[in-house]
């Protein structure tokens, strides 16, 4: 029993913590003119670069007839909190 509980200990120790990668981001439609202020959930090869970051949103977007309009930031779960109200409808819709 101590072998067994020694190897999932090692074996948790051992994965790669997974903090969670998230965007906000402004977005509009034409036609009627519609704006939205979003947060989104990134895959993590695209929490550190920026380019890869605004791609994905884009594409997640533009599925749904948005049009990214800027990257406000990318930020961890600690932020989600704080940008969930002003997201409202949008707080990890795509």
């Amino acid at each position: 029993m101590k072998h067994i509980l020694l190897t999932l200990a090692l074996s948790a120790y051992a994965l790669p913590s997974q903090a969670g990668c998230y965007a906000d981001y402004k977005a509009k439609q034409d036609d009627p003119l519609r704006l939205h202020y979003g947060v989104i959930e990134l895959p993590d090869d695209a929490c550190n670069n920026r380019q890869a970051a605004t791609r994905q949103v884009q594409h997640r977007l533009e599925n749904e007839g948005w049009q990214l309009l800027k990257i406000q930031s990318i930020f961890n779960e600690t932020g989600l909190t704080e940008r969930k109200e002003s997201a409202g409808e949008f707080f990890l819709r795509f």
